[in-house]
């Protein structure tokens, strides 16, 4: 179909004016250190038709390191005629991608799992630099999204069609199809892996793909972009653009994009979620968590001690399914002096540090907020057991969004620090008396995403398992995050959509079903058919 002439110009001057760029890292050479005072911001490209193209926007925003809120990069509102280009990019791909082989995709897949894992320090090393994760958690990020790309190298398996043979020599098939071209709207606080849990999938299935990562921390989505390139993606099939509300507007509204993959907050999610639906496309948003831990008295003290203070304060609370609630249950109360005092022995400090347990905030204003709700949850009658408000970083790090284990007791619904989704390193506890009441307490949370039981009793997980709500449980797991050979399946508040992230029902998003039913006669051949008018009959 012809696009208007405006719209056909304003490409062709969009691909006269865009120069091409190339990435500051390299497989061997990649940020171990926080960038020098003097050095000047990074300019971030853009991904259309292959290239690492520099915007022509009139408007950038500022990429902050968090340890020491030193401006290291800018990232562009992409414009309209740039958001056009990479759109279309992905919309004229889509047929020829569509008609490559499930084989050759598969192994264009397989280079691309390779190139992940050859790339996987200096990605690591971007995330550090542009979100504030230790080194070995920026890791631990790529390696969960490196799975996804892995299982998807199963496509082979996961597409395989049914067949059966319905009437005398009638059989129906069904196979499944890509739908086309796929937005994915990525966060702040995991900027390999959430791209990952996306991209894999999309390339298999025979789909294209337009990405927008989070404007925080655009980098490793450039280095994965880059990536797929070298892969084998032809031009096209993978495009990645930048900015906030114009650019999520366009990716919802423009009728050439068929599903929208989400990851995020509430606001954002829901309003993703509704406008999209109601534009008719699929849509899966995955949204906010209070994930709690329930502990048992005849739970391992020091598995359990270990297991809630690496789950409650890694990655600086900063993930969805992070353990924001600790529920004591009966003479367990008596434990949680031993969980404040190996909080208080972690390291705070610069991600590019070994020693350091946790970085920074994401930014002043997440570090602000957390402040907040922490000095409001006091005044709401919660006990500061444990105040990392204080914690203030040496030299450069001075003006970091550095924020110290903080814990809370005495906490309940109506206080902040329970009610809200803090996304900082801030955990509440609840003491309960039996099983029983631990269970109303979690079940009675708007979300879902996560739980996790500490106990030796099997009975007790037993019926834990079968009257938690929670969409994913732990038993004496902290962060019950499955592989991806199942999905993400987080539910109640924390999710919106019919389909979960990865796994079958990944798939099963990202396709369409089609039946084919064949007749083909194997008595008489030789005897031309009459036609029929009528409806058919065979048994």
């Amino acid at each position: 179909m012809l696009r208007p002439a405006t719209t056909r110009m304003a490409m062709r001057q969009t691909s006269r004016l865009l120069s091409t760029v190339k990435l500051t890292s390299t497989t061997n050479s990649y940020p171990t250190g926080h960038v020098d005072a003097s050095a000047s911001p990074y300019i971030t490209p853009s991904f259309i038709n292959n290239k690492l193209v520099k915007s022509e926007s009139k408007t950038w925003y500022d990429i902050h390191d968090p340890a020491t809120n030193q401006v290291i990069s800018k990232v562009p509102q992409s414009t309209p005629e740039e958001l056009e280009q990479a759109i279309d990019a992905a919309h004229r791909a889509f047929p020829v991608w569509k008609n490559y082989s499930v084989i050759k995709r598969q192994g264009i897949a397989f280079k691309f799992v390779q190139l992940l894992r050859e790339n996987m320090d200096r990605i690591a090393g971007v995330i550090v630099l542009e979100q504030g994760k230790t080194f070995a958690d920026a890791k631990g990020d790529v390696l969960r999204g490196l799975q996804v790309a892995e299982a998807a190298c199963n496509v082979t398996n996961d597409l395989k069609g049914q067949t059966l043979e319905v009437a005398k020599d009638m059989e129906t098939k069904m196979i499944r199809e890509p739908l086309g071209v796929i937005g994915s709207i990525c966060p702040f606080n995991f900027p390999a892996m959430v791209p990952l849990w996306s991209l894999p999938l999309v390339l298999v299935t025979g789909n294209t793909a337009v990405i927008k990562p989070s404007e925080r921390v655009p980098g490793a989505a450039m280095i994965i972009a880059e990536l797929v390139a070298q892969a084998g993606v032809p031009e096209g099939v993978v495009s990645i653009v930048h900015g906030k509300h114009d650019t999520v507007n366009k990716i919802i509204e423009d009728p050439r994009i068929k599903a929208i993959t989400f990851v995020g907050g509430d606001k954002a999610g829901k309003y993703i979620y509704e406008k999209g639906s109601a534009l008719g496309k699929r849509v899966q948003a995955n949204l906010g968590a209070k994930n709690h831990l329930v502990v048992l008295p005849d739970a391992d003290k020091n598995q359990f001690v270990n297991a809630v203070v690496g789950a409650a304060f890694g990655a600086a609370g900063q993930r969805c399914m992070a353990i924001s609630v600790l529920v004591t249950v009966g003479k367990t109360k008596e434990w949680v002096s031993d969980v404040v005092a190996a909080a208080r022995d972690l390291k705070v400090g610069s991600g590019f540090d070994s020693k350091s347990d946790v970085g920074p905030l994401i930014n002043p204003e997440a570090l602000t907020r957390s402040h907040e709700i922490i000095a409001d949850s006091v005044k709401q009658g919660a006990e500061l057991l444990l105040d990392g408000t204080k914690f203030v970083g040496e030299g450069a790090f001075s003006k970091g969004n550095f924020l110290g284990p903080t814990i809370l007791s005495g906490t309940k619904p109506g206080i902040r620090a329970y009610d809200e989704e803090i996304f900082a390193p801030v955990l509440a506890i609840v003491n309960v008396e039996t099983l029983e009441e631990a269970i109303q307490v979690v079940n009675s949370n708007k979300y879902g995403n996560g739980v996790a039981l500490f106990t030796k009793s099997g009975p007790a997980a037993q019926a834990f398992t079968k009257n938690i709500e929670a969409g994913q449980v732990g038993i004496n797991v902290p962060i019950p995050v499955p592989l991806p050979m199942f999905s993400f399946t987080g539910n109640k508040g924390s999710f919106l959509g019919d389909l979960n992230f990865y796994g079958q029902a990944g798939i099963t998003f990202l396709t369409q079903p089609k039946t084919i039913t064949t007749l083909w006669k194997t008595d008489n051949v030789e005897e031309e058919l009459r036609p029929s008018t009528s409806m058919p009959t065979q048994q």
